[in-house]
């Protein structure tokens, strides 16, 4: 019984040690809680080897309903664009809410050049050229891609912004591409990431 305690014990302490370990998932919205839809097919599965951070181009009011924007983003991508889902594997809103969208085993979707397959994409919403990021949402931005890092195995050389992978675009606007400029979000990632 002692040598199956102490094991217990060593084996905790090691799974403590290991780097992986350490970064909590984040509270996520599911679909269901806010009100989406299951995809309306199905693609070609992909292993996650980048994490990319998009912001929806849209300017958003503070009083705006998250959920009722998803609710009509998914709308849009599946009927419009004939994608199978909102193009985004999460979104982030003005309160830094995490919300679950696109399944992460299919790739995202984009209106640009650079192919998605191999990216987790995370939404943030709201127009960034013209909108000021605030730190709930620099806050879920780093604590999401930490998670993300951490679950698939991910370097953080391999997180950046779609402007990064695209001539076409300046997504994810100027105010948030600032802090990935100046080292903002990389740094909280990789200070969750070493904690």
């Amino acid at each position: 019984m002692k040598i199956s305690t102490l094991l217990f014990s060593v084996a905790l302490w090691f799974t403590l040690l290991i780097p992986g370990f350490q970064v909590e998932k984040p509270d996520i919205i599911s679909v269901e809680d806010w009100g989406g839809k299951p995809p309306s097919g199905e693609v070609e599965e992909h292993e996650i080897r980048f994490i990319t951070i998009h912001h929806a181009g849209v300017e958003i009011p503070e009083d705006a309903d998250p959920k009722e924007k998803l609710q009509g983003l998914q709308r849009f991508s599946q009927n419009d664009k004939n994608w199978i889902d909102i193009p985004y594997h999460f979104s982030i809103d003005l309160e830094g809410n995490i919300y679950e969208n696109r399944p992460l085993k299919y790739p995202g979707d984009t209106n640009t050049e650079y192919d998605p397959t191999g990216h987790a994409l995370i939404q943030v919403l709201g127009n960034y050229e013209v909108q000021k990021i605030n730190n709930k949402q620099l806050d879920a931005i780093a604590h999401l891609s930490a998670w993300l890092a951490q679950e698939y195995d991910v370097s953080t050389d391999a997180i950046a912004t779609h402007k990064d992978y695209s001539d076409q675009t300046v997504c994810p606007g100027e105010d948030l591409y600032t802090y990935f400029e100046d080292g903002t979000i990389l740094n909280r990632i990789e200070d969750l990431l070493s904690n």
